[in-house]
C-alpha cells in the first residue's frame, strides 16, 4: 500500500503540534507501507519526501498561497492507494487529489477552524478561504482522525453534514524515550550547562509554558495568574512566533512587566532542540498548559514523558490526557459558546490557575510522584507503535 501523507510542515520546518505528529507518524507508518510525505517550504533531501513552493512563487496573499502550494502536491499524489492530510494548510490537495486520481482522502483533524475565530486576525478575508477550505475537504473525506473525543465531537458539532461513522479517534503520540530526562553524565552535564545559560536555578520550585503565541494557548491568563503565585516561584516560557504583532506586543509587555516586580521569569523565544527543551523541563517542577482550545496538546505528553505533573485546563482533549490528581491537575474553566473558547468569568479562571500551579509546586514529593506516574502513562497509553495500528486499521477500513 502507498499512503501520501500531505502537511504544510515537517523537518526542519516544524513550528507546532501538527508537524510533530506528521513527522513521527510518518516514522512508525514506514514500518508497515509505502510513505510518500509532500510537505511546505521547499526541497528536501529526506528519501521519500517531497518539499513543494509555491507555483508560480505564489501571489502574496497567505491564504491562496496555500492553494499554490496544494496543486502540485496533489498533482503528484498520482499512483497513491490514500491521501492522508493534515490541517487546512493541506486539506484542499488531499481533496484534489481524491477527486483528480480517484483515490480516497483520509484527514486527521487537529485543530478547526471555527473554533479559532481570532485567526481573522492574522489571515483577514483569508480566514474565510480557510474555513472554506476545511469544510469542502472534511464533508467530501471518506475518513476522518479526531485526536481526541472531544475533538470528535467538535467536529460533529461544526460539520453536522459529516457522517459521524466516518469520524475516529486516535489520539496523538510521544516517542517516550526521545523525551526522556537525561540520565547519563554526558547528558546531565550538557543539561546543566543549557539550564544555567538560561538563567534557570534548579533549587527553586518552577513552573514552565511551551507554546505558540497565539490566543488558543491563553498565555494572557497564564501571565495574570503568574502575579498570584508565591514569590520563590520560578516561571519559564518557551514561547515564540506569535501569529500577530498585537498578540506579540500584549505577550512582551505583560512579561516585561512580570520581570520588573519578581525575579525568576525566564522568556525563552527561539524554538530549543530537542534535547535543550528535554534539559528546560526536567530543571522545573511542573508544566502548565493554560490553553482555552487545545485538540489534545502533544506539548503534555512531552512534559510527562520527561516526568513532570501537568496542570491544564480542562477544555478539548486535555482531559484525556491528564488525570486529575493522579499525574496533574486540571483547571475548570467555563467558556463561551462563540467559538472563541474565551472563559466567561476570566477572574475565576485566573484564581484557579494561580490555585492549582501554587498548589502544584508547594509539595515537591507529590508532584514528582505525579511526574512519575505521568510518563507511565504517556508510555502506555499514546505510544507511537500503537497510534500506527490505529491509522491502519482506518486506512483499511476506508479501502474496504
Amino acid at each position: 500500500m502507498r499512503v501520501d501523507i500531505l502537511s504544510r510542515e515537517y523537518p526542519p520546518h516544524v513550528y507546532g503540534g501538527a508537524g510533530v505528529h506528521v513527522s513521527e507518524l510518518a516514522r512508525v507508518l514506514r514500518e508497515h507501507v509505502d510513505v510518500r510525505v509532500r510537505a511546505f517550504d521547499g526541497p528536501r533531501d529526506e528519501p521519500g519526501v517531497t518539499g513543494y513552493t509555491a507555483l508560480g512563487g505564489g501571489v502574496g496573499d497567505a491564504s491562496l498561497d496555500v492553494l499554490a502550494h496544494n496543486l502540485p502536491m496533489a498533482k503528484d499524489c498520482e499512483g497513491a492507494d490514500l491521501v492522508h492530510s493534515h490541517t487546512w494548510y493541506a486539506n484542499m490537495a488531499g481533496h484534489l487529489a481524491k477527486t483528480l486520481h480517484g483515490m480516497p482522502h483520509v484527514l486527521s483533524a487537529h485543530s478547526l477552524e471555527p473554533l479559532r475565530p481570532w485567526k481573522a486576525e492574522q489571515l483577514g478575508g483569508g480566514y474565510r478561504v480557510s474555513s472554506w477550505i476545511e469544510k469542502t475537504a472534511y464533508e467530501a473525506a471518506d475518513g476522518i482522525i479526531a485526536v481526541s473525543a472531544g475533538m470528535r465531537a467538535d467536529v460533529l458539532r461544526c460539520y453536522p453534514d459529516v457522517d459521524p461513522a466516518k469520524v475516529q479517534v486516535v489520539h496523538n503520540g510521544i516517542d517516550v524515550d526521545a523525551w526522556a530526562a537525561p540520565s547519563t553524565d554526558e547528558e546531565r552535564e550538557a543539561a546543566a550547562a543549557t539550564v544555567a545559560r538560561h538563567g534557570i536555578d534548579p533549587t527553586r520550585p518552577a513552573i514552565v509554558f511551551v507554546g505558540r503565541i497565539t490566543r488558543q494557548k491563553g498565555l494572557p491568563y497564564l501571565l495574570r495568574a503568574v502575579e498570584r503565585l508565591p514569590k520563590d516561584v520560578q516561571v519559564v516560557l518557551c514561547a515564540g512566533a506569535p501569529d500577530t504583532k498585537e498578540i506579540a506586543v500584549e505577550v512582551s509587555s505583560a512579561v516585561a512587566t512580570l520581570q520588573e516586580t519578581r525575579d525568576g521569569v525566564t522568556w525563552i523565544e527561539q524554538m530549543l532542540p530537542r534535547p535543550e527543551l528535554v534539559a528546560v523541563l526536567d530543571a522545573c517542577t511542573a508544566f502548565v498548559c493554560p490553553s482555552i482550545y487545545e485538540p489534545l496538546g502533544i506539548v503534555n505528553l512531552e512534559a510527562m514523558a520527561v516526568g513532570l505533573p501537568v496542570v491544564g485546563t480542562a477544555t478539548g482533549g486535555i482531559p484525556e490526557v491528564i488525570v486529575d490528581g493522579v499525574t496533574g491537575a486540571l483547571v475548570p474553566i467555563d467558556q463561551a459558546t462563540d467559538g472563541t473558547g474565551t472563559p466567561t468569568d476570566p477572574e475565576t479562571y485566573v484564581a484557579d490557575l494561580a490555585a492549582a500551579m501554587t498548589a502544584m509546586v508547594s509539595d515537591a514529593d507529590a508532584a514528582r510522584a505525579m511526574g512519575v506516574r505521568g510518563r507511565a502513562r504517556a508510555t502506555e497509553h499514546f505510544s507511537w507503535d500503537a497510534i500506527a495500528e490505529r491509522t491502519l486499521a482506518v486506512y483499511d477500513a476506508v479501502l474496504g
